[in-house]
């Protein structure tokens, strides 16, 4: 990768966890986008497993160091999400919209799923409420908001013209 394009990925980088930490408290939605999930896939897309579970641990315990009473669960389900989209990435990835639509949502779903077992605070009825509704909505709007930012960033994303 050279300079200029690590350099732009950088800077999206920075974007999507800036967005995390200012838009989404503003906008208090139940099903919240998660830029932070959007930040590790694109991460993962352009990185190697190591780099982007280690990407993914760092950004999940800035997540953890909000929450001591669960400490280390968004940094373990972070760092399994990025590694696992690392490594998938050369088995499906493109660069089609749809999938990556799809990417995004699988890849914030299971991060809600593998938080909420590691948390271990919600049981029975809430954890299949939250299993079954919540996190698919907040994957599907997470998707939307990493497809929107796909657009708008892709002229920072993509190598200039030769």
């Amino acid at each position: 990768m050279s300079w200029g394009r690590a350099l732009r990925a950088t800077l999206a980088f920075a974007i999507l966890i800036t967005l995390h930490f200012t838009l989404r408290p503003l906008l208090g939605w139940r099903t919240e986008v998660d830029f932070l999930v959007i930040a590790v896939l694109l991460a993962a897309v352009r990185g190697r497993p190591g780099t982007a579970a280690l990407i993914g641990l760092l950004l999940g315990l800035m997540i953890d160091s909000m929450a001591p009473s669960t400490f280390g669960a968004a940094a373990l389900a972070l760092a399994t999400v990025g590694f696992v989209a690392a490594w998938l990435k050369a088995v499906f990835f493109a660069d089609n919209l749809a999938l990556n639509a799809i990417f995004f949502f699988v890849g914030k779903w299971v991060f809600d799923i593998l938080r909420l077992i590691a948390e271990r605070r919600v049981f029975g009825e809430e954890f299949a409420m939250q299993f079954l509704l919540w996190s698919p909505l907040s994957a599907a709007v997470t998707a939307l908001a990493g497809i929107i930012m796909l657009v708008v960033l892709r002229p920072l994303l993509e190598a200039p013209a030769q």
